[in-house]
């Protein structure tokens, strides 16, 4: 490690603790079934978001945690695997992950790491360094964390605590927890798309863009990309740059999409208190950002324009496909593309049964369409698949009553943006995001033992003086 890290790391260490006030303990263990004591909160996934949400959580004294990624060490979330693009997208001095300490920043940790002039001289975050920087993130904090396991179901367990199956290398266990987060980031409560008129084709000749795709395999073939978001031209650029004969990629509107809208909505107002308005409000708000879709910036558009090999289709949307003894031809309104290999960048639907960890309760979770009917201008189906969460991010039951458990879990993940706008899949809006989520976990942990320390408030009688007076002389009186 360099010297400057290692100072870094020391500054750290200071001014979280000029800022650990107060530090009292405040939370006893429940006891789970097993005898042992059950874990206060329970993350699942130690991606950008479990990391912060973990931090947040020790920050308020919370720190029988333990956090879950079914990746091995520094492969958690997209950045070492299907994330595609060079760099990320945001603009270098969003802060997220840190909590808003200064020492804490992925600039910080860039100083060290490269020096002050290159940081200067940056324009965007490697995406290599940012899983990095994560990396190292969460071992200075020391978070708990557990790789390669995965969860496979929750249920209820007696003492109010949650029984989560989870799967290692070695076998399954069960823990114990009072609460839940699913930090899981895109897909955590769904499936990523793959159209209904390319369902039919071999397997081998599909894929979407979080699958593990041999980019090499694809020199000399002619691919066709579905979509025309940022990860689709990542896609189709990484297809590009590996020799691919043709690229085609399939815009389903008229015009391409250039405008982003999480770039609009990048100020504290919206971040932190979308989720305080109404109903109508959010939908209104959510249906529109959403629609739109993520819009693509300048270098990654290049990025594929400056291949002759490229070709952008808009108004193109696939109308049917068949397998051909040549690949698979795409029909579409602008006449057949023939392809070898289909690439999809169409996003992700909401499918709670599909979740394994979800399975046992999926029919219970309410979505935004079981609580909210829009004007017949502002409906969109896909978008009421989205589940309804409570100002927690916890989820909410379609049936009162029936799963009263599912309070105590608590969703952080692109499917909680109809709920709350950007939070668990974006960097922007972790700063806000996480502090909300934070508090509404250790306001359901206090409120639950409201009863203990009533009881230890009245039980209290630590003096704080010690008050003594002066022997009175006689015939003195007062």
């Amino acid at each position: 490690m360099s010297d400057a890290l290692t100072e870094l790391e020391a500054d750290i260490r200071a001014d979280l603790a000029m800022i650990a006030h107060p530090g009292a303990a405040w939370l006893d263990p429940k006891i789970g079934p097993d005898g042992k004591p059950a874990l206060d909160v329970l993350i699942i996934g130690a991606g950008q978001s479990g990391i912060a949400i973990g931090f947040g959580l020790m920050r308020s004294r919370v720190s029988n945690i333990l956090l879950l990624d079914k990746a091995a060490e520094g492969k958690e979330g997209p950045w070492l695997t299907y994330a595609r693009m060079p760099t990320l997208r945001s603009p270098k001095d969003y802060t997220g992950p840190d909590l808003d300490i200064p020492s804490l920043t992925y600039q910080s940790w860039h100083e060290a790491r490269f020096g002050k002039q290159s940081w200067q001289e940056l324009g965007l975050i490697e995406r290599g360094h940012w899983a990095e920087y994560l990396l190292w993130l969460r071992r200075t904090i020391g978070l708990p964390v557990r790789n390669g396991c995965e969860l496979l179901d929750i249920a209820p367990a007696s003492n109010g605590l949650l029984a989560a199956r989870v799967k290692r290398a070695d076998g399954v266990e069960t823990l114990y927890a009072r609460k839940i987060v699913l930090a899981t980031g895109q897909e955590g409560m769904g499936d990523w798309i793959i159209p209904e008129q390319l369902r039919d084709l071999p397997a081998s000749s599909v894929a979407t863009v979080a699958d593990d795709i041999d980019f090499e395999k694809l020199r000399g073939k002619r691919v066709a990309v579905i979509g025309a978001g940022a990860s689709a031209f990542d896609n189709a650029a990484t297809a590009l740059e590996a020799g691919a004969a043709e690229v085609h990629l399939l815009c389903r509107r008229a015009q391409i999409q250039v405008i982003q809208p999480y770039r609009w909505l990048t100020f504290r107002g919206f971040l932190r208190h979308l989720s305080d308005l109404d109903d109508a409000w959010r939908w209104r708000f959510m249906r529109t950002i959403l629609e739109m879709r993520e819009g693509f910036p300048q270098p990654t558009y290049d990025r594929c324009a400056r291949h002759a090999k490229f070709t952008l289709h808009e108004g193109a949307p696939v109308e049917a496909a068949r397998e051909t003894g040549k690949g698979v031809e795409l029909q579409t309104p602008r006449g057949a593309i023939a392809a070898d290999f289909v690439i999809c960048g169409t996003g992700i639907d909401m499918n709670f049964a599909g979740r394994g960890e979800l399975s046992g309760f999926a029919g219970n979770i309410a979505t935004w369409a079981d609580r909210y009917q829009p004007p017949e201008g502002e409906r969109n189906q896909r978008l009421g698949r989205f589940p309804y969460l409570a100002d927690d991010y916890a989820f909410t039951e379609r049936v009162a009553g029936e799963t009263p458990w599912i309070s105590d879990i608590h969703l952080f993940a692109i499917a909680s943006s109809m709920s709350f706008g950007p939070s668990g899949s974006s960097i922007n809006a972790m700063t806000t995001a996480v502090p909300k989520l934070v508090h509404g976990l250790t306001r359901g942990l206090f409120r639950a033992d409201v009863a203990r320390h009533w009881a230890s408030l009245s039980a209290y009688d630590v003096p704080q003086a010690v008050v003594t007076r002066p022997a009175r002389r006689s015939g003195e009186t007062r």
